[in-house]
This record gives structure tokens, sequence and C-alpha cells, in this order.
């Protein structure tokens, strides 16, 4: 195995993947453990020390044949710092020094940033976005995350707080989201509230793939749905499109799997919303990394 390698760190809510990468986003050796979130945080930081220990061991390097670790992790971050301002769905993570914990009990270089920036770093570099300047990055799942490249850079913004896109109003009036938002674009598309509506208008339960699979084979109902979750995912990216001028818009995330279902609709939106040469200009892709982004995009921090 190639020396001088990074470690990547996909910490989620309920899988914490871990990766040796190479220069060349190249993942050389995995490994994947169940998030242990309701055993509380310090079994977590345990989980994640042991398992960077057991890659090492796994891959014949010494820790000093390691250029550095990096961890995308799911909620807002003071990545300067290295300091977790809270997990959405994680309990007991309120301002959490991560770096300096793992530092110390690593005695490795450790960096840290929001998971969605991770994904952004890595599609912009080795993935759909390679190429491109200015891109925004968007994981539609249970909720909905955002990541910007400027000028070939993450934006952060002033407090390290900037992406939030699923937290872009998009109604005046509308139900109040967990981020004591109103009417954010998350709580109309993230899953869970797809798949109400989908009980409440097909009246049983039923899951994305069923939902997409329904839509494909011409179910009315179904299809409704998909075209209004893109249609909603446009007015929110309308904003972003004429404020940002991106070149590309990547789409993630376990709800983007309905593809052309939601960008169809989506695409033939931002063509008639947006400021002409905007609308022009922008290009919207399917995420091309799936699951190795996360892992990828935290070994580039």
């Amino acid at each position: 195995m190639s020396k001088h390698v990074k470690i990547g760190i996909d910490l989620g809510g309920t899988r914490i993947k871990l990766g040796l990468v190479d220069a060349k986003g190249k993942v050389l050796l995995r490994r994947e453990k169940d998030t242990p979130s309701r055993q509380g945080r310090s079994v977590i930081i345990d989980t994640i020390v042991d398992n960077i220990e057991a890659a090492i061991r796994d891959s014949g390097l010494r820790k000093k044949d390691i250029s550095g670790i990096g961890i995308g992790v799911p909620g807002p971050v003071d990545s300067r710092r290295g300091i977790i301002h809270y997990f959405p769905n994680i309990k007991g993570w309120n301002n959490v020094p991560l770096k300096a914990i793992l530092e110390r009990r690593l005695r490795m270089k450790v960096n840290l940033d929001n998971d969605v920036n991770a994904m952004a770093l890595a599609e912009h570099t080795f993935g759909a976005g390679k190429g491109t300047e200015n891109l925004v990055c968007l994981t539609l799942g249970t909720g909905v995350g955002g990541g910007i490249i400027i000028n070939g850079r993450i934006y952060r913004g002033s407090t390290m707080l900037a992406g939030e896109i699923g937290h872009i109003p998009i109604n005046e009036k509308g139900p109040r989201c967990n981020c004591r938002g109103i009417a954010c674009l998350e709580r109309y598309i993230g899953n869970r509230y797809i798949l109400e509506r989908a009980r409440k208008s097909l009246g049983r339960n039923i899951t994305l793939e069923h939902l997409s699979g329904l839509a494909r084979k011409g179910n009315k109902k179904a299809n409704a749905i998909w075209i209004d979750v893109g249609k909603k995912l446009a007015v929110a990216l309308t904003g972003v499109v004429n404020l940002l001028n991106p070149d590309m818009i990547v789409i993630g995330g376990g709800v983007s799997k309905a593809g052309d279902l939601i960008l169809g609709p989506l695409r033939k939106e931002l063509r008639a919303r947006p400021m002409k040469d905007q609308a022009r200009r922008v290009r919207v892709v399917r995420a091309k990394l799936g699951g190795d982004a996360g892992i990828i995009g935290a070994s580039l921090l």
C-alpha cells in the first residue's frame, strides 16, 4: 500500500465510515461500524479511535506514514477551531472540541468539517464537479444539507456555518422546522415528509424506492409527489442560482435516487425561474462518488 495516505471519516447518525485514501482519491481500505448513538458521546469517540487504530494496523502502515485525519460530521461545526456546535440527530454533542480530543488521544493531526462540505469538496476534486470553479452540492435525505464551493474553495461564512440550503424558507407561512424556522425547504422535501405525503395520498405505508417504482410505472399520484419535490427544490435553488451564479449544482443523498423523477422537473424549473444568464450557465447533475464521497471529502480536509 502507498505511504503518506490520509484517513477520511464520515460520521453519520447511523454509521461511521472510515477509509484510507490516496492522493488520487482512491479508497485503499475501508471500515464501517454502526454509530453507538444511544450509548453517549464518549462511546462514539472510543469507536472512532478504535477504528482508526485498527485501520492503520490492517494497512501495515505506521502513524508516521499517515498524513492526517479528516472527519465529516453531521451538524454545524467551527472547522477553524475543530469544535462541534451540536448534532441535530445525536444527543450530547453541544460545543465539543473533537479535534483537540482526537489529537490528544491519537497523537495525529486532525481536521473536521460539516459532512456536506466534505462531500462538496470530494465531488469538486474527483467527482461530478471536477474542473468547475463554482458549485453547490446538496444531499437530500432525512434533512437537506448544502455545501458551497466558490473559486475552488469551500465557502464557510463568517462563523463557519454557511451552506444551510435546507433551511431557506420557500413560503412566507408554513410548517415549523426543527431549526425553529418557518416553511424551510427541508420541512417539505426531507424524506420523512415525502413519506408522510405518500401515505396520505396512496393510503398505505410505502418506501421511497417503492414510491419511485410506482411513479415509473405511471402511477399519477406517485409521480405528482416527485414533481412537487422537484419544484419545491427549484424554488429554493432559484435564489441560490441568482445569488451565487454557480457552474453546477450536484445532487446526492438517498432521496436523489429517484433520479429524473426529481431532476426532470427541477431542471425544467431552473431553466424558467432564475435570471436568464444565470439559468443558462448552471447545470444540475447527480453526485458521482456515491457512498465514498464522505470518506474522500473528509480525507481532503
